[in-house]
């Protein structure tokens, strides 16, 4: 118990945990910027003749939070948000204008051996956008590509460099999260541990029942990636929601 006034600075610390199955791996939402918790109810006022109020009764409450942080967790997101069988291990990579000239109208990209997906071509030296087609190029312009072997082929006289973009797959390194289009209904439950500690004087708000409605990845020129995570906590199976712990006053 004491009696210095207890204050709170800084974003503070968050962690997740997904509920409703064994031994769930807690996260934490790394790099975190900003935390808000909105608890807010509806009231209702009985007048009576005169302009104020004889009485006002409150009704129903909602909790919804907003959490905005940089560092980016596949675990977080599919275990909070996504709600898929898992995440595996693997990752889809982008090319981003890969400078290569054709050679007898060839070019077979860098990782062609696990090409995926072709994302466009560019002209190097003039910035034209090349279009796709089917078969064979017959004129400078077009080019095609094959996604089985990474293999593009050009028009004989197009023999200026290129900057290919594309995807290709990992199978060694980085996570993948496959979204599929769940039944409605469908989200994962998980519970929400804030906690700040500020001249040794801690504070703790846990959520038992909280549900994800909306996950922005935002990207910014010149400044770092936050995400937006926002949340509505609900009881649980015992109809509690949660506690807040505080230094004693």
């Amino acid at each position: 118990m004491s009696d210095t006034p207890q204050y709170a600075f800084g974003s503070g610390v968050l962690f997740g945990r997904k509920t409703g199955v064994d031994y769930p791996t807690p996260v934490r939402f790394g790099a975190l910027q900003e935390c808000s918790i909105d608890i807010s109810f509806t009231t209702k006022q009985l007048f009576g003749q005169y302009q104020y109020p004889l009485a006002v009764g409150r009704g129903t409450a909602k909790i919804t939070g907003k959490a905005k942080f940089a560092q980016l967790n596949a675990q977080a997101f599919n275990d909070l948000f996504f709600n898929e069988s898992g995440v595996t291990a693997g990752e889809t990579i982008t090319t981003v204008q890969e400078v290569q000239t054709p050679a007898a109208c060839l070019i077979t990209v860098t990782n062609n051996t696990t090409f995926a997906q072709d994302l466009g071509v560019i002209v190097q030296n003039t910035g034209q956008v090349l279009q796709r087609i089917s078969t064979a190029p017959v004129v400078d312009g077009n080019y095609s590509c094959n996604e089985t072997t990474g293999v593009y082929t050009f028009n004989i006289g197009q023999t200026d460099s290129m900057m290919i973009s594309y995807n290709y797959t990992d199978a060694g390194n980085g996570s993948n999260i496959v979204i599929a289009n769940a039944l409605l209904g469908s989200a994962p439950q998980f519970l929400i541990v804030l906690t700040e500690t500020f001249q040794t004087n801690k504070l703790t708000l846990q959520l038992n029942a909280c549900m994800s409605s909306k996950l922005t990845l935002s990207s910014k020129l010149e400044d770092f990636w936050v995400q937006d995570f926002d949340f509505e906590a609900y009881a649980d199976a015992a109809n509690n929601i949660g506690k807040l712990s505080l230094e004693d006053l």
